[in-house]
């Protein structure tokens, strides 16, 4: 067995010289007499160092089919490649197979088969649950916003082979799988326990809507996917049109972000005129998104905790700037960098950290959160047994506190 990311970090380059061939060959085609080729001697000189800088991959692949004692797990070429992402020391950019490529478009599509949670990378390297998908298996196991998953079907996994544990986790509907949690009590001690969940095809309806009361309405977003943008208008035209709202409390709690894209058009929806964030690579060089005047314009309160991140920091940081409207809830998670994701011809492909976003008041929270205008914990029964939302409005302390704050608003 060889442990990826560490014997293939030297290996890093194979596509890079198939890439390399296929761009420069071309330039390099000479007179062609019978099988050999004349070439100018600046041309030699660079076949010489391409194969100068290469040979040492060639040769180390070569003996290692040859020679290693065991069977290799994978793809000599993808581990090579593997190696080279986490060389980077960034949890958000990886080289992506085919199958993990295909499960990554599969959840930005919105439905997939699993257990139905979002996570990430934790400060010490482990698994950190951002927010389980609600009515999913995971939901519904008591797997929760701050867990870490230590252990998938009895194998140990870290942060950085997070993409490999969330593999394990997905497969067919009906089957189970067993997930060893890390939880800390309120006492700041650390509980170990497995939870037993099995699989189900998971369809994600990111956008949920009501009237909480008289003039009241209520949207809450789980995740910014392909449809997200547009059920949010039709429900946002539902609210404002059919029911003649007054106010709007706008739900963020556990949603982990998703899809630029999507979150712009929405926020086009509430801000008016003005910036909504703003990109900035490396060189400098910084993309704006902007929303019009056109808005819907009724008070305004946007519900945040621990478990909203990315996204709809992005939303929520546009908002509290911008002063649209009031953040009620508990800091946010703080993701504050972007991620291109770069098809290859084969159907894998890599996804990169390319930039940082700013607020509009040109603030990069990433690390740091957003904190919110009135701060208030939610109830450690309703946090413990998934009581929040409209649904549960009686248990939900926090959205409780919105709808005061916005009738006040209103009035």
């Amino acid at each position: 067995m060889i442990s990826k990311g560490k014997a293939f970090v030297i290996t890093a380059v194979a596509v890079i010289l198939a890439v390399v061939l296929t761009v420069v060959g071309t330039s390099f085609i000479g007179l062609r007499i019978d099988e050999k080729v004349i070439i100018s001697t600046d041309q030699y000189d660079e076949f010489v160092e391409l194969n100068n800088k290469y040979s040492k991959h060639e040769y180390l692949e070569k003996y290692i089919e040859d020679n290693f004692l065991y069977d290799v797990e994978g793809n000599l070429s993808d581990g090579s490649l593997k190696g080279m992402m986490e060389t980077l020391d960034d949890p958000y950019s990886e080289y992506l197979s085919v199958e993990e490529m295909n499960s990554l478009l599969e959840q930005t599509s919105g439905e997939y088969s699993g257990i139905g949670v979002y996570v990430s990378i934790s400060e010490d390297n482990k698994i950190i649950v951002i927010s389980p998908i609600e009515d999913t298996p995971a939901e519904k196991a008591g797997l929760k916003t701050g867990d870490k998953i230590i252990k998938v079907n009895g194998t140990e996994f870290t942060g950085e082979e997070m993409t490999e544990a969330v593999k394990v986790m997905k497969g067919k509907p009906g089957t189970e799988v067993t997930i060893t949690v890390e939880r800390e009590r309120p006492n700041g001690e650390l509980r170990e326990f497995d939870l037993t969940i099995e699989r189900a095809n998971i369809k994600i309806q990111t956008v949920k809507h009501g009237e909480i009361e008289d003039g009241i309405g209520y949207i809450r977003i789980t995740t910014f996917d392909d449809p997200t943008d547009e059920d949010f208008k039709k429900a946002l035209d539902e609210l404002t049109q059919e029911k003649e709202i007054k106010g709007l409390i706008l739900d963020l709690r556990f949603n982990p972000g998703g899809l630029l894209d999507a979150v712009v058009e929405i926020a086009d929806e509430l801000l008016g005129k003005t910036v909504i964030t703003y990109t900035q690579e490396k060189d400098g060089e910084r993309e704006y998104y902007n929303s019009d005047k056109s808005m819907v314009d009724i008070p305004l309160v946007v519900l945040i905790n621990q478990g909203s991140a990315s996204a709809s920091e992005i939303l929520a940081g546009a908002i509290k700037d911008t002063e649209r409207g009031i953040l009620v809830g508990e800091q946010s998670f703080g993701k504050g960098i972007v991620q291109r994701i770069i098809p290859l011809e084969d159907g894998s492909g890599f996804k990169l950290t390319v930039s940082e976003y700013f607020t509009p008041d040109n603030i990069n929270i990433h690390d740091i959160g957003i904190e919110p205008d009135v701060t208030i914990k939610l109830d450690e029964k309703a946090m413990e047994e998934g009581l929040y939302g409209m649904e549960y409005y009686e248990e939900d302390n926090q959205l409780q506190r919105a709808v005061e704050i916005l009738n006040r608003k209103i009035k």
